[in-house]
Formats: C-alpha cells, sequence, structure tokens
C-alpha cells in the first residue's frame, strides 16, 4: 500500500478531500471513453452525411476542371483561392467537427459531471519546467502504465483488424468479376463492417479503463488516520483552541452570573455544595427565576457575594439540590418547585417589609 508520513492510506477520502481534489481537476475519467464517442459518433456524422460530402466534393471537383483553362496565377488569384477553399473546407467539414467536440463535451460530463473550477485553469510553474515534464514522462509510473496500456490496444486492435480484414482479403480474388459499382458496394461494406467492429473493441477497452480509473482514483485518494485527524482539525478547529475559547466563554458566563447575584431576593443552599440564587420581580416576572447557581467552590463564592451584598441565605438541601437540577440561569421555577420557592419569598419579602417598619 501508498505510505505517507509513515503511516498506510487505510481510511476512505473525507468529502472535503473529495471536492478538493475535484476542484483541482483530479477526477476519475478515461480517455478511451472520449476516443470511443469520439471514433463512434464520428462514424455515424460521416454516415449521415456522406450524401452531402459527396455533393460538396463533386461541386469543388468540378468547379477546379471546368476553370482550369481560364485560371491565372498571381498574389491576387491566390488569395481568392484560399478564401474559396478556407470557405469550403469550413462549411463542409463544421456539422462534424462541431458534433465532435459537443460529444466530447457529453462525454466528459457524462463521467465525471458538470463542475467550472478556475483552480483547474490556473497555470502552475511546475507545467512549464521542462526538466520535471521530461522525468514525467520518462520515469513516472503513471506514463509506464500509459505507455504498456497504449501499446496493448494497439496490439488488440491491430490484431483484430488483421483478423477481419484477412476474410475480406480472401474474397477480393472475386473482384475481377465485378462492375466498378458492385467494387465500390463490396469496398463500402468491407470499410464499414470493419469500422463497426473496432467500435465494439474500443467498448470493451473504455469499460476495462474506466473501470480501472476509478478504482485507481479511489486508491489514491484514501488518507492515512493523520491526514483525518488534521483534516477534521482544519474542518472543525484545533481542540486546544476550541476548549481555551469555551474556557473564556464559561468564565466571561461565569463573570456575569456572579454580577447578578446581589439583585436576587434570596440564597437557596444545601448548605455547604450547593447555591442557587432566585429573584422575583412582581411588576415583570410571572414566576421567580434563577439568576445564578453553582456548586462547591462556585457555591461558596456565590454566599460570598451574598453575605456582602446583604442578600438573606436560606438552608433548604432538597429544595437546593432539585433547583439545580432543573433549571438553568435565566429559567423560571417550574410548576412543581413553585410553592415552595414562592414560601419562602413570602417569608423573605415580609422580613423586608417588618425591617423597613422598624427602621422608621
Amino acid at each position: 500500500m501508498a505510505e505517507s508520513e509513515g503511516q498506510e492510506k487505510t481510511e476512505q477520502a473525507s468529502g472535503k478531500k473529495l471536492t478538493d481534489a475535484r476542484d483541482k481537476g483530479q477526477v476519475a475519467k478515461s480517455q478511451e471513453i472520449n476516443s470511443l464517442a469520439l471514433f463512434g459518433v464520428g462514424l455515424m456524422l460521416i454516415f449521415l452525411s456522406q450524401q452531402f460530402l459527396s455533393e460538396r466534393v463533386s461541386t469543388l471537383t468540378i468547379k477546379i476542371f471546368s476553370s482550369l483553362d481560364k485560371l491565372t496565377i498571381n498574389s491576387n488569384s491566390i488569395q481568392e483561392i484560399i478564401k474559396e477553399d478556407a470557405y469550403f473546407l469550413l462549411s463542409t467539414l463544421a456539422p462534424i467537427l462541431g458534433g465532435l467536440v459537443l460529444i466530447a463535451f457529453v462525454a466528459n460530463v457524462a463521467q465525471v459531471g458538470f463542475k467550472f473550477s478556475f483552480k483547474a485553469l490556473m497555470p502552475k510553474a511546475e507545467k512549464f519546467n521542462p526538466i520535471s515534464k521530461l522525468k514525467g514522462m520518462l520515469f513516472s509510473s503513471r506514463s509506464v502504465v500509459d505507455v504498456a496500456k497504449s501499446l496493448l490496444k494497439l496490439v488488440v486492435i491491430g490484431g483484430f483488424t488483421y483478423y477481419v480484414l484477412s476474410d475480406s482479403i480472401t474474397k477480393t480474388s472475386a473482384l475481377v468479376e465485378l462492375s466498378v459499382s458492385e467494387i465500390m458496394q463490396f469496398m463500402l461494406e468491407a470499410a464499414y463492417s470493419l469500422l463497426w467492429k473496432i467500435s465494439m473493441i474500443f467498448a470493451v477497452i473504455a469499460v476495462v479503463d474506466f473501470s480501472f480509473q476509478r478504482f485507481k482514483f479511489k486508491k489514491d485518494m484514501m488518507m492515512t488516520k493523520h491526514e483525518v485527524k488534521e483534516e477534521n482539525k482544519q474542518s472543525e478547529g484545533d481542540p486546544l483552541i476550541k476548549s481555551r475559547i469555551k474556557r473564556m466563554q464559561l468564565q466571561a458566563a461565569r463573570s456575569r452570573m456572579m454580577g447578578d447575584v446581589p439583585k436576587a431576593d434570596v440564597i437557596i443552599t444545601n448548605p455547604t455544595h450547593y447555591a442557587i440564587a432566585i429573584k422575583y420581580d412582581l411588576d415583570k416576572d410571572s414566576a421567580p427565576k434563577v439568576v445564578a447557581k453553582g456548586v462547591d467552590s462556585l457555591a461558596q463564592k456565590i454566599k460570598e457575594v451574598a453575605v456582602k451584598n446583604n442578600i438573606p441565605l436560606h438552608e433548604d438541601r432538597e429544595l437546593a439540590r432539585a433547583l439545580y437540577k432543573l433549571c438553568d440561569i435565566g429559567d423560571q421555577i417550574p410548576q412543581s418547585l413553585f410553592k415552595a420557592v414562592a414560601q419562602i419569598l413570602a417569608y423573605i419579602f415580609q422580613l423586608k417589609n417588618y425591617r423597613k417598619k422598624t427602621i422608621v
């Protein structure tokens, strides 16, 4: 297996790696599919347009031979001939060339889907380095595979062509007895027979090569455990940084919570392990709510702040545990605990009113 950073590539490629590779133009694609499409569609276009091609060629031939006696050679006539011939070739071959360009595009899209990426079009310095290009052509494993594949294709198609033509060659001895039109018919039938059979061989080669390219691409895209870990860090964030951010957020939330303790009406305690600060504004709140809570050392800090700000402490072990478990900061007291909390608040409010009257 291929190795990277001392580890074997045992993990399947992630979606991010496949997307990045696709953006760079790295996809599982077989050139044999394109060759098959161009070859097969090219034959079909020529077959369908044979009448049009023959008429155009006949027209050009008649025009050339009928004007030989009037032809004058000079710079103007040569330019005119070049313009006419260029227009003739363009108008004659445009339908076929246009069809080939279209089928080449369709063959690529059928293999990898449609995606336009500027990354794949960006020029790279190494592509213009003749030394690296020469090394890639002569010494890379990919070039060796491509050469071997081309030789194998040449041998297979060449052998098959010889096999098909050998049968046709044995029949040519009878051509001397045929008319010109019959000979032309024989040649056309032999040519089309050869070409569609070669197309079938191309199809087999294309299917095999496409399967191989997909297998090779999947293998090349595999990742080591280290690469998967690093990618997760990049996509989800470094655990150390995330932990630090979370700790800072927790500290900020705790600071805000401690700032709300002096505004509380009562602190319900365990008394040593839990402390829950309760506030109830009769004009704004439909029910009392928790403005701060803590356990162990944080509970002790809440009680210290409460004592400094003359916030009464009320000890109720079961209620403190229940409030800590059921309520988050900012939550209203659940209905199941409302009666118990309301009794404590009623007592606290009565005590505050009594103290005010006593002071007055």
